[in-house]
């Protein structure tokens, strides 16, 4: 038995690790690399392994870094089953199709500037059409559900707390005898945060491939979160120009929008035009609403008594492109939130455009910013951010909101690893050197844990 990462080992994105095991290959994962320009063009990379000994694909949920490269691998020749949540899977009809047409688009533009300069025409990373074709071949299932997959080898998810249908994946192993439990976290949402549930906590595993995004520090409270957000809406009230919120449009869209529901009154919202800018967001929203099994309790008793968990009367779904370059007309009283939430692509890049130079502008930062991206550029001050080649000035008022993000802090990393009674051996992933080197410290202080950070490439048997 042995797992290798070529993925999210040293950096945040491109999850994707290897599982060997009784003559099977599993894929954990497979994820788009996002960030710079640079990094993103390792996404044409062929993959490091034989995709077509492939036998399953196993997905911890919907986020592109995580899902991203499917339908790659699908053109590359894999053709068997892609298990996930159920909610996964509708999240991926969103997801994957979306990034499908953000790289058709970038190919077309692509492609007018090389056709003015002679050169041959380059190819999207894949079609509308290659989603299509990825889609037939997921298979959901449930939380709590043991799957065989194959001799040796049973799967079963558990809730991760992280976005809808997010999940734990729990491998149990047999091979000559041996029986091994391979526990993979996938991004582990924070215990008390608004709407999901909280993590599940597992008792035993061998080997335990750890996600370290935010291994450094903590976030906020919620009573600290509502405090800020509180004085940001404030500030906002005070100085009323645009307010531009890059969110990602699964998870932190309605997250957002359940909050803005929920203190409606108490933040003067009604003054406010608030826009959900992104047709991925707004599907994602109806797909938020259909599965209401999956809220805690404060969402469930709030969605039954307010008729929906993010209504709200001044909202407006802008769907079509000519509803989002509509409300670029507008030069106050809009609140818009839009993708992408690092402001790598979509729609929020044309509002930065024409708001981010204005003095009476807000940018509210609800989540983490990879290096190489507008979003960081915005957190890091810089005076200038450079769109579609142009260097436009930063007027704007930058707001950061640390509370709201949806993976766990350090507290709550270490907490779900304290729910091992045996103090498996630990890989850590999906985590920059900041925020590893400190959750290796302290797994190591705290708990006696036989941990490590994974390396790119290299195979580690358990």
């Amino acid at each position: 038995m042995q797992i290798t990462s070529y993925g999210a080992a040293g950096q945040v994105t491109g999850s994707c690790h290897l599982l060997e095991v009784a003559g099977k290959q599993i894929l954990l994962d497979c994820g788009m690399i996002q960030g710079s320009s640079r990094a993103e063009a390792h996404n044409r990379d062929r993959f490091a392994f034989d995709v077509k000994k492939i036998d399953a694909v196993i997905l911890s949920h919907a986020h592109i870094d995580h899902s991203g490269r499917l339908p790659v691998l699908h053109t590359a020749g894999y053709q068997g089953p892609i298990y996930t949540h159920e909610a996964s899977f509708d999240l991926c009809k969103v997801l994957l199709k979306d990034s499908a047409y953000i790289h058709e688009k970038e190919a077309e533009w692509q492609n007018r500037k090389r056709e003015r300069k002679g050169m041959e025409p380059v190819s999207p990373l894949y079609s509308q059409q290659d989603v299509e074709n990825t889609l037939e071949q997921f298979e959901p299932l449930q939380y709590n559900t043991p799957l065989k997959l194959a001799d040796g080898v049973t799967v079963t998810l558990h809730d991760a707390g992280h976005i809808l249908g997010s999940a734990i994946v729990e491998l149990t192993l047999s091979e000559n005898g041996v029986n091994r439990t391979l526990v993979f976290s996938g991004d582990l949402g924070q215990r008390n945060s608004p709407i999901l549930r909280d993590y599940t906590r597992l008792k035993h595993a061998d080997l335990v491939l750890m996600e370290s995004t935010y291994g450094d520090r903590d976030h906020r409270d919620p009573a600290h979160t509502f405090a800020e957000v509180s004085e940001i809406v404030e500030a906002i009230n005070s100085k009323p120009g645009n307010v531009l919120i890059p969110a990602f449009s699964v998870g932190r869209s309605q997250l957002i929008l359940y909050m803005f529901a929920k203190y409606f009154d108490e933040w003067d919202l009604g003054r406010w035009q608030i826009f959900l800018d992104s047709p991925m967001a707004i599907e994602a929203t109806r797909i938020y609403a259909r599965h209401k099994n999956l809220y805690d309790d404060d969402a469930r008793a709030f969605e039954m008594e307010n008729d929906g968990l993010m209504r709200l009367p001044n909202l407006i779904y802008s769907q079509r492109s000519e509803q989002s370059m509509q409300i670029n007309r507008i030069s106050s009283g809009a609140i818009i939130i839009a993708g992408s939430g690092m402001c790598t692509g979509g729609r929020i890049r044309h509002h930065l455009k024409h708001n981010v130079w204005r003095n009476d502008c807000h940018v509210v930062i609800t989540g983490y910013q990879a290096y190489g991206t507008i979003g960081r550029d915005l957190v890091e001050g810089k005076s200038h951010i450079r769109l579609w080649g142009e260097a436009i000035k930063v007027g704007a008022t930058i707001h950061t909101i640390g509370g709201l993000s949806a993976h766990a802090g350090q507290s709550d990393l270490l907490h779900w690893y304290d729910g091992f009674e045996n103090r498996p051996r630990v890989l850590l992933v999906h985590g920059e050197e900041r925020g590893m080197t400190p959750l290796l410290a302290e797994l190591k202080s705290r708990f006696n844990a036989p941990a490590e950070v994974a390396e790119q490439g290299r195979t580690y048997r358990f």
